[in-house]
């Protein structure tokens, strides 16, 4: 490992362990989290320095990584006079691993190039577990000179990560990724309905599914707990219609259908109305039973 000083903003149930794994593996890391006294508490976990803002811990890093929930969310820590451009020097590496708008990432891009900083838009997939066991899937936009320097960095946290073309490209990636999701799960609802409905043992069906085509990662990790109507963990619905949002706005622009995804995007909103929002995207199943 060549010597490196890295930072990682934003420690959330992603970033948490996301920067741990950077400090495990001897990076010089300094976090930054809005409310301080996480970075403390990751702090007293890790070797590491907790910083005050995102211009404190920028710099003097080759490589910066943000996770954070938003596109506001981003620009609040990016830009600004305490924010981390305004503590990077020319040559470091900004990557923005949080789920984005395309667009975002092509303007961070202009941004951090204007003053000599390079840009990967590098969105994850592999949720919570995903980041503390450090397998995440990464889907990269940006130079390949940039990602060739930031890749074997990411390798502490990820089992792959991908370059897939331009800055903008990881995040539409993601959003392809997120399609995916909603539809396996809306298709997994209605199978486990039938399933319940005809007296089937849904650990037995299960068991007997996932290693054929119908198998995936919904089936073997939500089809259970769909079953047993355990909802209160995962990834939010939140977060989900944040993200099926980015999708529709691309589709629109492209002038694509996505009748699935607009079908599953209008259920998570019904379950936002019943005061669901903050449940497992896998709670798509009571839309489908009521």
């Amino acid at each position: 490992m060549e010597s490196k000083t890295v930072a990682f903003i934003g420690l959330g149930v992603m970033g948490y362990p996301m920067a741990g794994y950077l400090s495990k593996a001897g990076y010089t890391t300094r976090v930054y989290n809005r409310t301080f006294s996480k970075a403390e508490k990751w702090q007293t976990e890790y070797q590491g320095v907790a910083c005050q803002t995102p211009k404190q811990a920028a710099e003097g890093c080759d490589v910066v990584f943000v996770c954070v929930g938003n596109d506001n969310d981003v620009r609040s820590v990016i830009y600004g006079e305490e924010g981390v451009l305004a503590g990077l020097n020319a040559g470091a590496v900004l990557v923005d691993h949080t789920t984005t708008s395309a667009n975002l990432a092509e303007e961070l891009a202009q941004e951090a190039n204007k003053q000599g900083v390079a840009f990967i838009d590098a969105p994850v997939s592999g949720g919570q577990a995903g980041a503390e066991n450090g397998v995440l899937t990464i889907m990269c936009g940006g130079e390949q000179a940039v990602f060739e320097q930031v890749a074997p960095i990411m390798d502490v946290y990820a089992k792959q990560s991908t370059l897939l073309g331009e800055n903008g490209q990881g995040q539409r990636c993601k959003m392809v990724n997120q399609i995916c999701i909603a539809g396996v799960l809306q298709g997994l609802s209605e199978a486990l309905i039938l399933a319940e409905k005809s007296g089937l043992d849904i650990a037995q069906v299960v068991d007997t599914l996932k290693f054929g085509a119908a198998g995936s990662w919904q089936m073997e990790n939500r089809a259970s707990t769909m079953a047993q109507d355990k909802f209160d963990f995962g990834f939010a619905i939140d977060w989900m219609r944040k993200d099926l949002g980015f999708c529709l706005e691309e589709a629109e622009r492209l002038g694509v259908e996505l009748p699935l995804t607009k079908e599953v995007d209008q259920r998570y909103a019904d379950l936002q109305k019943q005061g669901l929002g903050r449940m497992d995207t896998s709670v798509l199943i009571k839309s489908l039973k009521n």
